[in-house]
């Protein structure tokens, strides 16, 4: 017998959360495939919370950023990334969740789904044309930083400990790394 898999398209993916049916749990569409998402630990929430004040000092009103909110890809995709800097569109977003062209970038804070999110939600991001990904590594307390996507891929990636680092939207800013991994 062969087994037969259902791929849930964003449009059935938001019926089905109209419907209730998918109340009870934490859920992100990932290429089709609607994936239970961790429970968010003490550590995770705190990196979350204090980076995302960080970045808002920093940011000003420039951006909005959407602390574990939906975006939706055209991959069949509608992940819910840790922190999305996205273009403050407002009242936009009544109507939709932020897509690739209004995404300055997005940050994962990684224990428990480091390997996701340095292999699938790379290639997602890559896929959709995400121009900027970092991962904070809480397991070595690293800022993995992907850019450049050519062909659906990132071609560049830079892992940093100290330092400072300019998001590619905003080569003004200067990003402490060591205010994300040690908040």
């Amino acid at each position: 017998m062969t087994a037969t898999t259902y791929k849930w398209t964003v449009d059935r993916y938001h019926q089905a959360i109209a419907a209730g049916i998918l109340d009870d749990q934490p859920v992100e569409l990932l290429q089709g495939d609607i994936v239970v998402m961790p429970p968010e630990r003490e550590p995770h929430a705190y990196f979350n919370t204090e980076v995302g004040d960080y970045l808002r000092g920093l940011l000003g009103n420039q951006v909005k950023l959407r602390d574990a909110k939906p975006i939706t890809l055209p991959n069949h995709s509608e992940p819910a990334p840790d922190i999305a800097i996205v273009k403050p569109l407002g009242k936009v977003y009544l109507d939709h969740h932020p897509y690739p062209q209004d995404i300055f970038w997005l940050i994962e804070f990684s224990q428990a789904t480091l390997t996701k999110d340095l292999g699938q939600k790379k290639a997602i991001y890559a896929e959709a044309g995400i121009g900027e990904y970092w991962v904070v590594n809480l397991q070595q307390l690293q800022l993995i930083i992907f850019r450049d996507v050519v062909q659906d891929c990132y071609t560049t990636e830079l892992t940093l400990s100290a330092g400072t680092i300019s998001p590619l939207a905003f080569p003004n800013i200067q990003v402490e790394v060591p205010r994300l991994l040690n908040p």
